[in-house]
């Protein structure tokens, strides 16, 4: 049986205390979330089981729970730092 895609998208401001969860869906609306940050120029970064602990545990809006916190920041200082080199 083939898995569903899954996908979240996260940011983060400068003085909130969390990342955010921008954008969060499973099949046609995941592939939808990187088709978006695909043309759009953003970093996607693949970590199925932080996508999956997202999707399950917040919603879009919300700050993502802290049991999340490590593995997003580790995305985000992964695409800061890739931000920067180009």
């Amino acid at each position: 049986m083939r898995r569903r895609k899954v996908a979240s998208a996260i940011g983060y401001k400068e003085g909130d205390f969390a990342p955010m969860l921008l954008a969060s869906g499973r099949g046609r609306e995941a592939e939808q979330i990187i088709a978006v940050a695909q043309s759009a120029g953003v970093e996607v970064v693949e970590d199925e089981a932080l996508a999956v602990l997202l999707d399950a545990s917040a919603r879009p809006g919300d700050f993502i729970p802290p049991w999340c916190w490590e593995a997003a920041a580790k995305i985000l200082a992964f695409v800061i730092e890739t931000d920067k080199q180009n």
